[in-house]
């Protein structure tokens, strides 16, 4: 192989099993609730956000996070499409929050409180913007 040859644009991510440790989960979580409460979020942040948190979701093994994974995939969708109406980014957040509510009654560690503000933030949300 030449040294001076160019790199092929079309690199492969090798795929790597994610390891999230609970003290980054605990930063996720916190950081995530720190975003939803400032004022305005910019849609870059939120953006990094979910992709933060659908890829610590994908890799946990836990059951019952399909639907959280998807709810936070379609949000993505909605907050990267410039036809998305209001109304449908805001029953998505509200259904996002009640999934997260969900998980947070089924959790027995320490995330349960931090994902019940979590669920009822995004529930909020959705309940402002459908305003």
């Amino acid at each position: 192989m030449d040294s001076t040859a160019a790199t092929p644009a079309n690199q492969p991510t090798p795929a790597v099993p994610l390891t999230v440790t609970d003290e980054q989960n605990s930063a996720l979580l916190t950081d995530t609730l720190n975003l939803l409460g400032t004022k305005s979020p910019t849609g870059e942040s939120a953006l990094t956000e979910i992709d933060r948190w659908i890829e610590v979701l994908k890799a946990t093994e836990r059951a019952g996070l399909a639907k959280v994974t998807q709810e936070l995939q379609l949000v993505r969708e909605q907050l990267s499409s410039a036809d998305t109406k209001t109304h449908d980014l805001a029953e998505t957040l509200a259904s996002l929050g009640i999934e997260t509510g969900k998980v947070a009654e089924e959790t027995t560690n320490n995330y349960a409180a931090p994902l019940a503000q979590l669920g009822k933030l995004l529930m909020k949300l959705g309940s402002q913007l459908s305003k």
